[in-house]
């Protein structure tokens, strides 16, 4: 199993801090807006990621986070007349709408920073005792200088990093690349604590958290490359001050979905929203459009794309029901193992989880199911292509609805296949017409 960690920017062999179990962490959405197709990209892949490996029989744990109180959310809730936790619940159900059409499996959790608040004042008051952090007016900051190796993970160097770009300008800090850790407010939802009323900072809240629920390193943090940095190295820095850790062995940053050649911002209008794209298309076909470029490969939106991925999936829906009704209507479901295309889709998904080639195994495998069924092979063969084609299924998260068939159905579909050997296309035609109606679909 191959990896590419963001961390040492190279491909490494994956190995899990503990033997058959992965622990897997990804930053969630700050949740003042919808989100657009670009924020349904990491939905996607982690989730195929953890699929693939359920599939190889882990033990997953992934947990993705809510930010639920920030200076947007604020503003929005302003803007709508309505308390901040509105504002709050409504997108967070509306993101996890959105997961669900997407297909999306349940995690272990989805914690909210407004649950983990005493941890995160607690973790401030040990970056305080230790002296990597300090409280300065009415805030508290983290000390950038007591981390030699701050900038591993976005390959920065300390004393090249600019301020005014990413790095807030701010006279109350002792060094302008310092980040705030909590910020005293009287505007909007706030807590006690021994620094003040106020709110943490952006980048206290993740690490906390898997702090919190892993207890310790863990395999995989996940994310979009644009939170590198500052968000994913400030999370390193202060992982490393308190736990002398780097929060995972392994870093994975998904690349963007840009529009017209450009990042996709809210802020700036530039998006195509996913709620949108899911009313004219499926689950399915997003996530084919999606997954049929690597990770770590930049996808410029076209409407084209969900366009190709209508056909692709109409094609393996089409296979799928046809080797499942093969089977079913000659009740010759058996286990026979799995056809041997599955190892090659398996070590493509283990090469740095390459889900174009993996789609393109699945492209062949339906190749040969059309072949062996033509060709009338032994149901044992079918059913080790059927193995395969479940299990391509799942890890790549597309679903296709099969119903079973009662005996008038099979009777039914047996008379339909019937006609079409006897060239009757007009009996065919009505009888096809009749299976429709009782919600059966044919290949």
């Amino acid at each position: 199993m191959k990896i590419y960690n963001s961390l040492t920017n190279q491909i490494e062999d994956f190995h899990p801090v503990k033997p058959q179990e992965i622990s897997i962490y990804v930053c969630g959405p700050t949740v003042y807006n919808d989100i657009h197709i670009g924020n349904a990209r990491p939905v996607v892949f982690f989730d195929t990621v953890a699929r693939f490996f359920k599939y190889l029989g882990y033990n997953v744990r992934m947990v993705s986070n809510f930010t639920d109180i920030d200076d947007k959310i604020i503003m929005r809730a302003k803007e709508l007349g309505i308390s901040e936790t509105e504002v709050a619940k409504h997108y967070i159900d509306e993101f996890l709408r959105i997961n669900n059409l997407l297909g999306a499996e349940p995690l272990l959790a989805r914690p909210r920073v407004t649950e983990y608040m005493e941890a995160i004042i607690n973790y401030i008051k040990v970056m305080l005792d230790k002296g990597v952090a300090y409280q300065s007016g009415t805030d508290v900051y983290f000390r950038i200088s007591s981390v030699p190796d701050y900038g591993l993970l976005s390959n920065q160097k300390m004393e090249d990093l600019e301020v005014g770009s990413r790095i807030e300008v701010d006279s109350a800090k002792e060094d302008p690349r310092d980040f705030v850790l909590w910020k005293q407010t009287d505007e909007g939802i706030m807590w006690d604590s021994p620094f003040g009323k106020g709110r943490p900072g952006w980048h206290t809240e993740c690490v906390v958290m898997i702090d919190s629920i892993f207890q310790g390193e863990i395999d995989i943090h996940g994310g979009g490359n644009d939170l590198k940095f500052p968000h994913h190295e400030n999370e390193i820095a202060q992982a490393l001050a308190v736990s002398n850790h780097t929060i995972a062995k392994y870093w994975v940053h998904n690349a963007r979905i840009d529009l017209s050649g450009e990042k996709m911002s809210k802020s700036l209008g530039n998006v195509v929203w996913a709620k949108d794209v899911l009313q004219k298309y499926s689950g399915n076909v997003v996530r084919l459009m999606i997954l049929n470029n690597h990770y770590r490969q930049t996808i410029l939106f076209k409407e084209e794309l969900l366009d190709r991925s209508v056909v692709e999936f109409d094609k393996i829906e089409r296979s799928f029901l046809s080797l499942y009704r093969t089977l079913e209507l000659n009740d010759a479901f058996e286990d026979a193992g799995v056809h041997p295309l599955m190892n090659e889709f398996l070590d493509y998904m283990a090469d740095d989880f390459s889900t174009p080639n993996a789609i393109t195994v699945l492209f062949q495998l339906i190749k040969e199911i059309n072949i062996a069924i033509r060709s009338q092979e032994s149901y044992y063969k079918l059913n080790q292509f059927f193995a395969a084609f479940q299990g391509m299924l799942y890890i790549l998260g597309l679903h296709v609805d099969v119903i079973p068939l009662s005996d008038t159905d099979k009777s039914l579909v047996r008379a339909w296949q019937g006609a079409r050997e006897m060239k009757d296309f007009q009996q065919a035609d009505l009888l096809r017409a009749e299976i429709a109606k009782r919600g059966i679909k044919l290949s």
